[in-house]
């Protein structure tokens, strides 16, 4: 789905004085804000209109943000930014492996909340797709097929199975690079636009889900291949097109 001119920032959380405030600091850096309390209000608020990208907090009356994360991620690859408590660790790797694209841990300030949603459009490919995305219009691997545009990947039954941003982003850096190992650090930068923390396991997160997503046997994964002590490798041909 391609984003409006004006990006569309919708904010679903249940604190009325933290929409408001997020909402004009939002509209003041030029975006356009919605807002939601709920799981209700969020899924109007998409029926309405193109959104850009959806922050998201973890404590929700109703449905809690992880549920929502994960309807969210099931119909389509919108942008979610995960806004969590301090002490939910659990609850960040979870919303990391069901798909969202960054998450921020409250109390936080405005300006932070602002960098990372620059940030996480600037890397959905929407607004500014890197070159090496332009030149390839979809890649087959092992009887799957990556349609580069649409970000739609769909399984050897002709199947679509979604994927997140990062999720999208991760792939396309393994198919560019096939047979090819490439360390945490190079997919962090491919993912993320930053180098990986040598503690943070981010990246083993993401390479999981991924595997899941493609089916993979978690004990001998065929596609996705651990190279200890170096990173991770496509173990198949690629043919791109």
């Amino acid at each position: 789905m391609a984003l409006p001119d004006v990006p569309t920032i919708l904010i679903v959380d249940d604190d009325e004085d933290i929409r408001a405030l997020l909402g004009d600091y939002l509209r003041g850096a030029g975006f356009e804000v919605r807002t939601a309390a709920d799981g209700k209000g969020m899924r109007r608020a998409l029926a309405y209109g193109a959104i850009s990208l959806v922050v998201l907090d973890l404590m929700l009356p109703g449905e809690d943000g992880l549920s929502l994360c994960r309807a969210l991620r099931a119909e389509s690859t919108l942008p979610i930014i995960m806004l969590t408590a301090r002490s939910a660790v659990v609850d960040r790797i979870i919303g990391i492996e069901m798909g969202c694209d960054d998450y921020l841990v409250k109390p936080f300030d405005p300006r932070e909340l602002l960098a990372r949603i620059r940030s996480v459009l600037r890397r959905s490919g929407e607004h500014l797709a890197p070159a090496e995305y332009k030149r390839v219009s979809r890649y087959r691997f092992a009887g799957w097929v990556l349609e580069v545009s649409s970000r739609n990947l769909m399984d050897p039954e002709g199947m679509v199975v979604p994927l997140s941003g990062v999720e999208f982003r991760l792939l396309t850096a393994l198919l560019s690079r096939p047979q090819r190992v490439l360390t945490r650090n190079q997919l962090m930068q491919a993912t993320q636009r930053r180098d990986a923390d040598p503690l943070d396991r981010g990246i083993d997160i993401r390479v999981s889900r991924l595997r899941q997503l493609l089916r993979e046997d978690a004990r001998e994964p065929a596609l996705i291949r651990t190279v200890y002590g170096e990173g991770y490798m496509l173990a198949v041909e690629v043919a791109a097109e």
